[in-house]
């Protein structure tokens, strides 16, 4: 079956460039302490499952034009967190920004937002010819589980003359420290005051009051598809690959919206760079009547003590300028120009 066959290549890269970093890990000490190696035509990165798509073309095509060769595991926003953290990778990627501790425990890390994407409501109900409509406090009760099936009047009243089954419903989350986790909960916790007030705020870790873990984007696409009823968080890149179904969520506006390129494009128009880097687009204002209400942007994080400053340095620029012409290929959106020549300006800075 083809997307079972591609969820098993793509865990294969995964495990594959993840054996290289651990390699990496004890090749050597680099100039300001990076544990990554001393090649400057070599990068190794590790992080975010929702980035890895466009990384995979970024690595293709950045050694192709400039023969350096970049590796990549994708092992969740918390793993590469914690491997630039201990330097042995010469770059992080997380869907989440630094936490006041993170970036103490980072020492001197930088954060650019280099791909904009979002996260999905994927679910599996056979027979549904459309995508079903889903509100965020909807969603916010089926995982606190006072919403038990499909055919609740909640859901029924957002989908009028949709036959809804009676199926249970069973919801999938994150195993892992995850970037997505952090976009989802940071969207629960601001469309839904009894998500807030249960579970809390923002984080790529929460004590999730029902349902069933998965690790990574595959592990949650994959226990979706195997199980009618099930319903979880799946950036868009993994839904569209595994060809799973996704809900149109209501945004501030009112209106359903589809993720998308262009979605996602018009949440990114609302973005304001806080002082760490960190840009937050989620349920964004009423007045981005288009916007996906749970986009994200994903963050490379860096050190500037790093002994490959400059090679990384020019990688970084290629993926915040030519890189993003592979955006919508693998269902990201382009960064906004405003966003762009930020991100050149940090980098130059580095």
């Amino acid at each position: 079956m083809q997307t079972k066959t591609t969820l098993i290549g793509a865990a294969a890269a995964a495990v594959l460039a993840l054996s290289l970093v651990a390699g990496c890990g004890g090749s050597g000490s680099s100039t300001g302490g990076t544990g990554a190696g001393t090649s400057s035509s070599t990068l190794v990165g590790a992080g975010s499952t929702l980035v890895a798509p466009i990384l995979t073309q970024w690595q293709g095509d950045y050694s192709t034009a400039k023969g350096v060769t970049v590796t990549y595991g994708a092992i969740g926003s918390g793993g590469g967190i914690q491997q630039i953290s201990s330097r042995t990778v010469d770059f992080g990627a997380s869907d989440a920004p630094l936490t006041a501790s993170q970036k103490a425990g980072c020492k001197g890390c930088v954060m650019i937002p280099w791909a904009l994407a979002a996260t999905t409501v994927s679910y599996n109900l056979p027979g549904m010819s459309k995508p079903l409509r889903l509100t965020g406090p909807v969603v916010a009760d089926m995982y606190l589980g006072t919403i038990k099936t499909w055919n609740d009047p909640k859901i029924a009243k957002l989908n009028p003359g949709v036959t809804l089954p009676s199926t249970s419903i069973h919801p999938i989350y994150r195993s892992d420290p995850s970037g997505d986790t952090y976009a989802f909960t940071d969207y629960l916790s601001s469309v839904s005051p009894a998500w807030k007030s249960k579970v809390g705020g923002a984080s790529t870790s929460v004590s999730w009051p029902t349902g069933t873990g998965g690790k990574g984007n595959a592990g949650v696409a994959a226990a979706i598809e195997g199980t009618p009823g099930t319903v979880g968080y799946v950036a868009i890149g993994q839904a569209v690959g595994s060809q799973l179904q996704y809900a149109d969520v209501q945004n501030q506006s009112g209106a359903f919206v589809k993720p998308s390129t262009m979605s996602i494009a018009s949440a990114a128009q609302t973005a304001h760079f806080r002082p760490d880097n960190s840009v937050s687009i989620v349920n964004p204002p009423a007045s981005a009547k288009t916007a996906y209400p749970i986009s994200t942007f994903t963050y490379a994080i860096v050190p500037k003590d790093s002994g490959k400053l400059s090679t990384l340095k020019q990688f970084l620029t290629y993926a915040v300028t030519t890189g993003q012409s592979s955006a919508t290929k693998f269902q990201f959106a382009p960064l906004p120009q405003n966003v762009a020549a930020r991100d050149r300006s940090i980098i130059q800075g580095l």
